[in-house]
């Protein structure tokens, strides 16, 4: 394949999966779901070749269309396509059990998978797009394809969850477009010969617009991709979003969706951290009061859902902050926790729908004890997710963590860092609070009341376990994915630097 076809294939592959599924999907199983399965399949190969072709030497696929491909780009698009198998496949013996209690139909199934391509095709969109306006463009695709997914069971609540979805992130994103016109109007006079609308182009453009634009447009980015990222104040769609989808999609929401939020900042504010340090201390507050309220808020919930989502909204703290340092250490730590994250996430929703398919839908932490001698994979599972998150070493959140500490005390942001540490620690208890009354509590009769419960089938924990060795590994070998953050970090890099990306 011409190395130049990669980002177009990359978009294209999933766009014709949901093509295939919607067509033929409800013909029968096998093009319903096997067409969701195979271009999710395909699409990790292809992701395969364009991080083999970044890191192996060529540094940027330039493509057709506006299309670019980078160390960042390679990164995030490997990500959301090994999530996006695991998801899936993981999908299909849950989706279908629903299918047999009558919570869904055959024909459901056929918008449920071919929703799930369409969401990969506009994130892959939004990694390989060097264009601010079809950036923004790309972003909104997300946001429809995923609330579509969280109302799928369409009832009250779903579809409230969904509208509050849609109306919060729709109205975020219009600050992110209105950052866009700043910039563009802002560097017209002063750049006209240039095209100000390319990311790769923001380097040079800032030194030729005025400071109060430059922390409008900020400002406004903040906003809008902190919505879609799920910051504080901008969160409040997380939570009822994370608990009414079905569990796969909640584990989609965490792991990928909250991420591409994270990705635009760090195409975004990322470039202005170095110029002005306002930035940087405005950022690391925003973080910092995300990361306190989520975890407070976190304690608070009895709803395993609604807990792993506040966590979210703790954790994409971490991830904002690093990026806002806008330095080698600072940007490569946020990285760094943002694959974390997206992994030991996608473990923890997971494990909690294994638990929702094997008590019959159960979520709630007071209603689940002594689940451990019952469903031992799940349970060792869910408890290398939470020990990761907290970070406990030596599992990755460890790593990241510690990442990010060292580069809040490089710019001498202790305060940032004490923060940070003190989070961590609140983490590490609620979610081994949370584990020890689901699998170790003290059981009643029958756990949960099941007589016949028990460890959900492999086709179900395969992707469990998958996640739970990668966060292992990770965290005792990081420098296995150090060449990606190492050319994801200097992709960002250079652009401020307005140099050729190495």
């Amino acid at each position: 394949m011409d190395v130049e076809l990669l980002p177009i294939t990359l978009i294209g592959v999933p766009l014709i999966a949901a093509a295939l599924v919607f067509s033929i999907g409800r013909w029968s199983r096998v093009c319903r779901e096997g067409g969701a399965f195979g271009g999710a399949l395909l699409t990790v190969y292809l992701a395969g070749l364009t991080v083999r072709e970044v890191v192996g030497g060529a540094g940027t696929i330039t493509g057709p269309l506006e299309l670019r491909a980078d160390g960042l780009s390679a990164l995030i698009v490997l990500l959301v396509s090994v999530v996006s198998l695991i998801i899936v496949g993981y999908s299909l013996p849950y989706m279908e059990k629903q299918m047999q209690e009558g919570k869904t139909t055959s024909r459901r199934l056929v918008t449920y998978y071919g929703l799930i391509m369409l969401f990969v095709a506009a994130m892959m969109w939004v990694c390989l797009t060097n264009n601010m306006i079809w950036l923004y463009v790309a972003l909104e695709a997300t946001t429809l394809a995923t609330a579509l997914l969280v109302c799928f069971y369409w009832n009250k609540a779903g579809l409230e969850a969904s509208y509050k979805y849609v109306l919060l992130v729709v109205t975020g994103l219009c600050f992110a477009l209105l950052g866009t016109v700043l910039l563009y109007s802002g560097a017209a006079q002063y750049a006209p010969t240039r095209p100000a609308l390319l990311l790769t182009e923001l380097g040079r453009i800032i030194p030729h617009i005025p400071p109060n634009v430059c922390l409008l447009a900020v400002a406004c980015f903040v906003v809008g991709f902190g919505t879609k990222a799920g910051l504080i104040p901008f969160h409040a769609w997380l939570p009822d979003a994370h608990s009414e989808a079905p569990a796969p999609i909640s584990a989609l929401l965490s792991a990928l969706v909250i991420k591409v939020g994270a990705y635009a900042l760090a195409r975004t504010i990322t470039i202005f951290a170095p110029h002005y340090d306002a930035v940087i201390v405005f950022v690391a507050i925003m973080a910092s009061a995300s990361m306190i309220i989520g975890i407070l808020m976190a304690w608070a919930q009895d709803d395993l859902k609604r807990l792993l989502a506040f966590h979210s909204v703790s954790q994409i703290g971490y991830v904002i902050e690093g990026l806002g340092f806008g330095t080698y250490l600072g940007v490569y730590g946020g990285l760094f926790h943002l694959v974390n994250h997206t992994l030991f996430k996608g473990l923890l929703f997971l494990s909690v729908g294994a638990i929702m398919y094997a008590t019959g839908g159960l979520r709630r932490i007071s209603q689940l004890k002594g689940l451990g001698s019952r469903m031992p994979i799940t349970a060792v599972c869910f408890f290398i997710g939470a020990v990761a998150m907290g970070g406990l070493p030596p599992l990755n959140g460890f790593m990241s963590k510690l990442t990010l500490f060292v580069a809040g005390g490089q710019l001498h942001l202790w305060w940032a860092v004490g923060i940070g540490m003190f989070v961590s620690i609140l983490t590490l208890t609620c979610m081994v609070h949370a584990g020890y009354k689901i699998f170790w509590g003290h059981p009643t009769t029958e756990p949960a009341g099941n007589p016949g419960l028990k460890e959900v089938p492999v086709s179900i924990w395969i992707g469990m376990v998958v996640l739970a060795v990668l966060c292992i590994v990770i965290g005792v070998y990081p420098q296995l994915i150090h060449p990606l953050l190492h050319r994801g970090t200097e992709s960002i890099l250079a652009v401020y630097r307005a140099g050729a990306i190495p």
